[in-house]
């Protein structure tokens, strides 16, 4: 167990594994593979794996996941990580091939095969085209293809394990914003599971759920509650296709109160689902959703800010929703 970043912790999975699996391959463009952490070696995949199996691409998105993707139909796992400039390229192969191919063949082709996607973070001051975290919903809504977003070190680990081995196609999330967050993880390789949402406060008197980024977020003011006396249940959805419903859907069942934070747009975003479904499910419950608001990020800092969901979003609408 040693204290690692969540950039290292998800290339000592993908380390793992392709010293495992010599046919494995990595593709990327502009972002090499490496990541270090005090008191661990460097990891560099294309120095210890060699050009032929970590591949610097050209700037082509489109081909990066149909390289992956034909890789994965012959036989070889493989993943790709895309940066955030370029993740709408990919929807195309993503949406008509590597979402259908399997169900297309009775199940007779597997895809094991990882996209790794790249959200800025919403950094102030990169503008709007640079600034954006609105594709998680987008992702979510394609078939055939798990789309997982882990929000610490420990399960971007064990979800990075279990996506690479998993048969099926796994986008994964990865907000900028996250990489040089630090926690205790195993050196040793284990799984998390793709379908199971994690409860990591408890709580009786209100529900809140969020994912990546948003959870930050959602623990500090769930800290802030709990200090009043309030009794708050906090649930990191993890895994945004299949979403694991039934976690939040008994959760709220008890509470009778829901607040959602996302940090993608308003319109949509995962909270949007969570609040329907728990409303299908759960009669007499108060819900809220919190997220960024459909208009594009500014550039200036204090404006973006200033739209930007924060602990204290959250701490005000819970306690209004406590009453």
């Amino acid at each position: 167990m040693t204290e690692k970043s969540w950039m290292y912790a998800v290339l000592e999975a993908v380390q793992a594994e392709m010293r495992a699996d010599p046919a494995m391959t990595w593709i990327f463009e502009l972002t090499p593979p490496v990541a270090s952490t005090p008191g661990r070696p460097v990891i560099n995949l294309e120095t210890e794996f060699g050009r032929k199996r970590v591949v610097n691409t050209g700037i082509d998105e489109m081909w990066m996941v149909g390289a992956v993707t034909g890789a994965g139909l012959s036989g070889s796992r493989a993943a790709t990580y895309i940066p955030y400039q370029g993740i709408g390229m990919t929807f195309q192969m993503l949406q008509n091939h590597a979402g259908k191919l399997r169900h297309m063949t009775g199940g007779k082709a597997s895809i094991p095969v990882v996209y790794v996607m790249e959200f800025t973070g919403q950094t102030p001051g990169f503008a709007g085209q640079h600034s954006d975290y609105e594709m998680d919903t987008a992702f979510a809504h394609l078939v055939g293809i798990r789309t997982v977003v882990p929000s610490t070190p420990y399960d971007a680990k064990g979800m990075m394990h279990a996506a690479l081995r998993s048969p099926d196609p796994v986008v994964f999330i990865y907000p900028a914003g996250l990489r040089m967050l630090m926690e205790d993880v195993p050196d040793e390789p284990y799984e998390v599971p793709l379908d199971k949402a994690a409860v990591r406060t408890e709580g009786s008197d209100i529900t809140i759920v969020s994912s990546g980024p948003g959870m930050q977020i959602s623990l500090e003011a769930a800290q802030r509650l709990q200090a009043e006396g309030a009794g708050v249940e906090v649930i990191d959805l993890r895994v945004l296709k299949e979403m694991d419903s039934a976690t939040f859907i008994n959760s709220v069942a008890k509470t009778k109160r829901l607040l959602t934070v996302d940090m993608s747009y308003y319109t949509l975003c995962p909270g949007a689902e969570v609040i329907a479904r728990t409303a299908e499910n759960v009669d007499g419950a108060r819900y809220k959703r919190i997220a960024f608001p459909d208009a594009p990020p500014p550039a200036s800092p204090e404006m973006f800010l200033w739209m930007r969901p924060d602990a204290n979003h959250v701490f005000d609408a819970a306690r209004r929703l406590i009453g």
